[in-house]
């Protein structure tokens, strides 16, 4: 189980793929989720975005979730990059992988992983729009 909030830009598919040699265990299956910031949102054009985060908490509450995949489904690893600070449209944000002995197990625990981690962990988004900023008050549902 690897987690990793950063400021820096990264390539998400490097990164699967990185932690993937890694894996002492095999595997007959990989499922990826790739989240890319849009230049729209409920407000209009979005020019670009800062993702702000609450560093001690937000590392514990992703491995925590990382943690529940890997009890609900037996999986045998998973994978979290989450880019914070400030971001442009078509910016990766997010990179969530899952590893499985087979393709239904990778696949659920990928979904449970983005899907947690967009309702549970602390990080909090403001919005540069053409009439000013904002901060968005709730995730877009799945």
């Amino acid at each position: 189980m690897s987690v990793l909030v950063t400021e820096e830009p990264f390539d998400p598919l490097e990164a699967v793929l990185t932690h993937q040699r890694n894996l002492s265990e095999s595997f007959g299956g990989t499922a990826i989720f790739i989240g890319t910031m849009r230049d729209f949102g409920d407000a209009g054009e979005v020019r670009s975005m800062v993702l702000e985060h609450y560093p001690a908490m937000t590392g514990q509450h992703l491995q925590r979730i990382s943690d529940e995949a890997r009890e609900r489904w037996g999986i045998i690893d998973t994978l979290i990059v989450h880019r914070v600070g400030r971001l442009e449209p078509s910016d990766p944000i997010v990179v969530v992988a899952a590893w499985a002995a087979h393709r239904a197990e990778a696949f659920a625990a990928c979904r449970y992983l983005i899907e947690e981690l967009k309702s549970r962990a602390p990080f909090w988004k403001k919005e540069t729009l053409s009439e000013g900023e904002r901060w968005v008050e709730h995730n877009t549902p799945g």
